[in-house]
């Protein structure tokens, strides 16, 4: 049961040390504790875990407008941050991980607001069919969080310039470009400002939970913790990755997202694996992908391997059917 509710503002609009200060928050949260994270940060494009940087970001023209590109610790696609954007990260053990409670104080505050919202699909919440919060989701052992945007007066120009999203991620959307698909809140309420939503967000808090909501204690920060985590977080190995030399690939859009195979494949074995991916479920593209690494490169085999796959639920078993046909079609 959640016995108190603590409120933790970013330290600023610079991304990697807002990330670093999430992921610290994750590991630190109490057994009876919901942390929520309201933050912000500058021209900025942040893609999924298992997302490649390379292609869901036009990189050079970022940087080059003084921008940053973030991986972050969850699933999902690729999102644009700037100053009219508004971040929440709701934070808990995973005892008292409730994404429908969680989500409930994002739609009462937009809804005090004058807001009509409702959640959408696997991971959106809308108004009048259109996307103005993205939600993904982390666990690692006992520690949980969900986080997601706010558009509030997002700049929809530079969001389009710099996000580089798939025609068939579109098209699936019956959308004919990124801008149409979202929404500002500014063009329902036009006086909308950063300062107006977060109070939102707190009275909401305290409703939904019955409990009054208080500030992150300083003497609960360790600075060169957040410091170490923020280095990871703006490190080029986490951001980009390594580039394998591949020689066969194949992608595809199924229910669940999309996924990118890459396998460098010599002498009839899988010599290394790679899949780019913005399914929700990050735990199990990573297995996925292990059991390609070593894998003779025939059916037979991949059918072997996938068949040993654990699968906990009707999503993983399709993602496993559906992965395990994409390699097959490769061979």
């Amino acid at each position: 049961m959640i016995r108190r509710l603590t409120l933790a503002l970013g330290p600023g609009s610079y991304p990697y040390p807002n990330f670093g200060m999430e992921e610290y928050l994750l590991y630190h949260v109490e057994e009876e504790e919901c942390i929520l994270y309201l933050w912000q940060n500058e021209k900025t494009v942040v893609i999924g875990r298992n997302q490649n940087a390379w292609k869901e970001c036009r990189r050079e023209e970022l940087e080059a407008a003084g921008g940053h590109l973030v991986r972050r610790l969850s699933g999902g696609g690729a999102v644009f941050h700037d100053l009219g954007n508004l971040n929440f990260t709701f934070i808990t053990r995973k005892d008292n991980y409730d994404v429908t409670k969680q989500t409930e104080v994002i739609l009462r505050a937009v809804k005090k607001l004058g807001v009509n919202a409702e959640r959408t699909g696997r991971n959106d919440i809308t108004v009048d069919g259109r996307k103005f919060s993205g939600n993904a989701y982390y666990e690692t052992g006992d520690f949980c969080y969900h986080h997601g945007t706010i558009l509030l007066s997002v700049d929809k120009e530079e969001m389009a310039r710099y996000l580089n999203v798939s025609r068939e991620k579109l098209r699936s959307k019956s959308v004919d470009s990124v801008k149409s698909r979202v929404a500002n809140l500014i063009e329902f309420v036009p006086d909308l400002t950063v300062r107006r939503m977060r109070d939102s967000l707190e009275e909401s808090l305290g409703e939904v939970y019955g409990l009054p909501a208080g500030p992150f204690p300083p003497e609960r920060l360790c600075e060169d913790e957040v410091r170490e985590r923020t280095e990871r977080f703006a490190s080029w190995e986490w951001k980009y990755g390594r580039k394998i030399p591949f020689s066969d690939e194949a992608a595809a859009r199924f229910t669940w997202g999309e996924a990118q195979v890459l396998v460098h494949v010599e002498e009839g074995r899988v010599q290394e694996g790679k899949i780019w991916s913005d399914a929700l479920d990050t735990d199990f593209i990573k297995a996925v992908e292990d059991i390609l690494t070593g894998m003779i490169w025939n059916r037979k085999a991949a059918a072997d391997r996938f068949a040993a796959l654990s699968c906990g639920t009707p999503v993983q078993e399709a993602m496993r059917q559906d992965l395990q046909d994409l390699v097959c079609d490769m061979m």
